[in-house]
């Protein structure tokens, strides 16, 4: 049976863990991603698209110019993206990888907690490196999505996807939702537990070489009996 200290600890990692598994679930879920406003210019009259979208679904809505509202629906991004698609499945693919992760991250801290498994990828180093993977990964998906919002300029296709006869592109203004910033509180979480699990792997270390210290530096009375 582990020892208390460790049970402890490993508790923590792994709460860490689980709540950083259900926010990459939320961030998937929600399209509150980016909200964007995108103006166009139609024959006598500017055109000004709001949308607010995520990976999979969002809405938007059309006002003209003194900004008359003229109509409102729900859009999947899949069937509306065709240049940046790609890019948008990528980010998919890495979260969902992320999940995982996290996932046997969870497992690891959670087996750690209740035993001593023998082999060595199961204990620490188990848990530092999915931990690792998974804060990577999130990482790689906030630096990608703004790269295709603003590089590939994804919302603007969108919006021409939710509106005809549009010309000209005036300009574009974007604010990232909470879905986007979760994945700020992901990585803190995945750093959280990797520095648990390295306070625990340095005491431990501690106390075996603590253990193992030369019989001269042994007392006197212990090396005379």
């Amino acid at each position: 049976m582990p020892s208390r200290r460790k049970t402890s600890m490993f508790a923590s990692a792994f709460c860490s863990c689980v709540s950083s598994f259900v926010l990459i679930c939320v961030v998937l879920a929600t399209p509150q991603w980016v909200s964007s406003e995108v103006r166009f210019s139609r024959t006598n009259a500017t055109v000004t698209i709001s949308l607010t979208y995520g990976l999979f679904s969002g809405t938007c809505e059309q006002f003209v110019d003194a900004g008359l509202q003229v109509s409102e629906k729900t859009f999947q991004v899949a069937d509306a993206l065709s240049r940046s698609r790609s890019l948008n499945v990528a980010i998919i693919v890495v979260l969902v990888l992320a999940l995982l992760s996290s996932l046997l991250s969870s497992g690891f801290t959670c087996t750690n907690a209740v035993s001593n498994p023998y082999q060595t990828f199961l204990g620490p180093v188990g848990v530092y490196t999915w931990n690792s993977v998974c804060g990577v990964l999130t990482l790689i998906a906030m630096i990608l999505f703004p790269v295709n919002v603003q590089g590939n300029s994804q919302s603007e296709e969108l919006a021409r996807g939710c509106s005809t006869s549009l010309r000209d592109h005036l300009g574009s203004r974007h604010s990232y939702g909470y879905s986007y910033w979760i994945m700020l509180l992901i990585l803190f979480l995945n750093v959280a537990s990797l520095i648990v699990i390295y306070f625990y792997d340095h005491a431990r270390y501690s106390k075996k070489k603590e253990q193992e210290r030369p019989i001269e530096n042994a007392p006197k009375d212990v090396i005379l009996f």
